[in-house]
């Protein structure tokens, strides 16, 4: 009887986080929706927005990797570093995604605007071998070195990073810094958590 109330109250306080957490990813996208004077483009964003939100809070607790979850804020948590992560190495980049570069794996961005710097997560969606570069959903092509292939918005740097514990910790996390220090950490669109419910943190070289 006492296992049968114990297993009674764990689905109790499973399915109270899983409700906290599809409250505070409604209340963090429906701002963003008001946003939208494209009516077409609004009824496509609201006709999938309960879908969305449910998976991202079902896959967030279910999360097996290094992250702390904040149900009331429905973000991911870490110790942040107190410098960004260092580039990787052209050479080091060009070999890793050559041989592991695989079509919906998430990886991270370098995204550098007006003294700031954070790590974002976007998802490849075609690999050209013969050209030695891919293309990712958001940010388009890149060269396997990690070279941004083409023109970013102005003042906006990009750059490729391989995939590690660090560099994925912190784009989850939205860690970002400001002059090599700190600086307030960003919030995650719903796209980036679903991306992050994808990294396959046992190992890096194969996506879920």
């Amino acid at each position: 009887m006492q296992q049968n109330q114990s297993d009674i109250f764990r689905r109790d306080n499973q399915q109270l986080h899983y409700a906290e957490l599809c409250n505070a990813l409604y209340e963090r996208e429906l701002p963003q929706l008001t946003r939208i004077a494209n009516l077409s483009l609004l009824h496509r964003r609201l006709k999938g927005l309960s879908h969305h939100i449910k998976r991202a809070a079902e896959e967030m607790l279910k999360h097996q990797g290094p992250l702390q979850i904040d149900i009331h804020n429905a973000s991911w948590q870490c110790r942040q570093s107190a410098r960004p992560p260092k580039a990787t190495d052209p050479s080091r980049n060009h070999q890793w995604f050559g041989l592991h570069g695989a079509f919906g794996m998430p990886v991270p961005v370098c995204y550098e605007h007006l003294g700031l710097l954070h790590l974002e997560l976007d998802s490849i969606d075609r690999l050209d071998p013969q050209q030695s570069r891919l293309h990712l959903n958001k940010h388009g092509w890149f060269a396997f070195d990690g070279h941004c292939q083409q023109e970013a918005r102005a003042g906006v740097q990009l750059s490729l990073l391989v995939p590690s514990k660090t560099t994925l910790s912190a784009a989850c996390c939205g860690h970002v810094w400001k002059h090599a220090g700190k600086y307030q950490p960003r919030t995650l669109s719903l796209r980036e958590l679903l991306l992050s419910n994808k990294i396959n943190w046992k190992n890096f070289k194969k996506p879920l």
